[in-house]
């Protein structure tokens, strides 16, 4: 859970001059922009490991230029290009998923964890046991086992600081002296490329075209989900675990022009929201050098070129994704678990051709429905009970799709 700004550390790590780093997710959109920001500020951070699952040849770039002592790749079948590209700097080199949570046990101060899907949680986890705050951009380790990565942080005493732009913006409008006045919390959404879509349009739409972001350019899971909204709804359970709220205080407005990035209601009517250019080195230099604010290279909001800004409620019946999403919410952890778990086979099957773009959701749901039936309740207070559940998810999704296939055959 996002601590209170004005709550006493207990350290004084945050306010060394220098940090030190571990970026996991390297060569993702957000290890890019983290490592930018880095760059721009050198002499603040020392970057001890940087990962990758599978960008041999990016990850040696990234860290021959950050610097970093140790590089570890996911795949161990692209360990020797690694190997081959780092020869001769002094950078370490390790493959396999073993290696990276060995890697996240690293001693540091900051982790940023921004590894795609469930495949980010044992590394966080590991991180945050060895005592480093958290970078959160990773909103599956939050919707497959928020209470148990709640639990875990606070036991270490550390401070997971929000990377989402969305929950960035709520953490920024916060008040530390007036959390309990807070009435709402709002997160927005572009709305996609299909926000003015037809429901048949959307029913026949392409990979090619649910990859179309009208803003950003994106990995292809993420992109999928914007598409759907599902993004939304899994951002919907982070903020209940990262702010501790309910999900009848969480809500979500379309505002396709990207410039609010969330606001908080307070019980007094008053609004307090972070307004912003739609580029993440913002939210991430926030995290990296928080509580401190440092320059970062930029382009700045101009309000008066921008003109307008609209805001819309999202359409459930054209994305039932947000609907399903709020409703795991209210169930459970061992809902959300599910709903991740049979996303991210869904969004896969959906990339390959097996389900259309309708089926995403579809999919999730009936598998939530079979899942409440068997595996409904499930206490999810280890890693392993995690795992498994998440494990189950995605046979159930798997063998939902693969059914549906035989029968359209």
């Amino acid at each position: 859970m996002v601590r209170s700004p004005a709550q006493p550390e207990g350290r004084t790590r945050t306010d060394k001059a220098r940090r030190t780093l571990s970026i996991f997710g390297a060569t993702g959109s957000i290890g890019v922009s983290t490592a930018d920001v880095v760059l721009q500020h050198r002499d603040s951070f020392d970057v001890e490991v940087v990962t990758a699952q599978r960008r041999a040849e990016e990850l040696a770039e990234t860290a021959i230029r950050l610097g970093a002592k140790h590089a570890v790749i996911g795949d161990p079948d692209r360990l020797e290009v690694l190997r081959a590209r780092l020869a001769g700097t002094g950078i370490g080199v390790a493959a396999g998923p073993a290696a990276i949570v060995e890697a996240a046990s690293r001693p540091v101060d900051l982790a940023v964890a921004a590894i795609v899907g469930a495949a980010g949680l044992e590394p966080t986890l590991a991180a945050i046991d060895a005592g480093a705050d958290i970078a959160l951009a990773n909103k599956e380790c939050m919707v497959c086992a928020g209470g148990l990565f709640n639990r875990r942080a606070a036991a270490a005493s550390v401070r997971v600081l929000p990377v989402d732009s969305e929950h960035d913006a709520i953490f920024q409008s916060l008040e530390a002296n007036n959390l309990h006045a807070v009435e709402r919390i709002t997160i927005t959404a572009s709305g996609g490329p299909f926000r003015t879509a037809t429901l048949d349009e959307m029913r026949r739409a392409t990979p090619a075209e649910a990859l179309k972001h009208p803003r950003w350019a994106m990995g292809p899971k993420i992109s999928i989900d914007s598409a759907t909204m599902m993004n939304k709804g899994l951002e919907l359970i982070e903020a209940h675990h990262l702010f501790d709220i309910e999900s009848a205080r969480l809500d979500v407005l379309v505002h396709p022009q990207s410039i609010v990035h969330g606001f908080v209601t307070y019980s007094d009517g008053s609004v307090v929201a972070q307004l912003g250019v739609a580029d993440m080195r913002i939210p991430i230099s926030h995290c990296l050098n928080w509580p401190r604010r440092v320059e970062t290279a930029t382009p700045r909001l101009d309000l008066a070129t921008v003109g307008m800004l609209s805001f819309e409620k999202p359409d459930l019946q054209r994305f039932p994704a947000l609907r399903v999403a709020r409703t795991a919410l209210e169930n459970g952890d061992w809902a959300t678990n599910i709903l991740n778990a049979a996303n991210e086979v869904a969004v896969q099957a959906f990339l390959d051709g097996a389900i259309g773009y309708l089926e995403i959701a579809a999919t999730v749901e009936a598998v939530l429905d079979v899942a409440t039936g068997t595996v409904g309740g499930t206490e999810l207070d280890t890693l392993e009970a995690v795992l498994a559940l998440d494990r189950e998810g995605r046979r159930l999704a798997a063998e939902r799709i693969d059914s549906r296939g035989r029968r359209a055959g």
